[in-house]
């Protein structure tokens, strides 16, 4: 666990604020598929959590989009894999690249100006623009 949202999901782990659940996966697997709950349903209360901190618990919503319930809720279910162990591990990795998203703080953006040089050649198309337009007339006779 090298990064800092890998950090925050062992600490979550470490804190039981995630709740794991077990059910049958659907797909490939053979009799095994009817017989053992390979397929991972992990819950994690991001509203109270207290170890993501208060920017992570406003930008996780946007990047979770339909996995956030309204209660503030993130629900991840995992059937990718033939066993629940790997299936495990990649709620995990997804939980955590998650966290990473909402990590990443975006940038403001800063208003800027048009150049001189820019407005020039707007004004100068939109004559030539409408130069055209205006020899598009009935002909004039002399």
């Amino acid at each position: 666990m090298s990064d800092h949202a890998e950090n925050l999901v062992a600490m979550l782990y470490a804190a039981n604020a995630v709740v794991e659940k077990f059910a049958l996966a659907s797909g490939p697997g053979g009799q095994n598929v009817n017989k053992v709950s390979t397929a991972v349903e992990i819950r994690v209360d991001v509203a109270s959590s207290f170890i993501l901190p208060e920017g992570v618990k406003l930008r996780l919503p946007a990047s979770a989009g339909s996995r956030m319930t309204r209660d503030g809720v993130l629900v991840l279910f995992i059937q990718t894999h033939r066993s629940q162990d790997r299936n495990r591990q990649e709620a995990r990795e997804r939980l955590a690249a998650l966290i990473r998203q909402a990590l990443h703080v975006p940038r403001t953006r800063r208003p800027t100006r048009p150049t001189l040089g820019s407005k020039k050649r707007r004004l100068e198309a939109k004559s030539r623009h409408g130069e055209i337009k205006r020899l598009r007339g009935a002909p004039i006779d002399l």
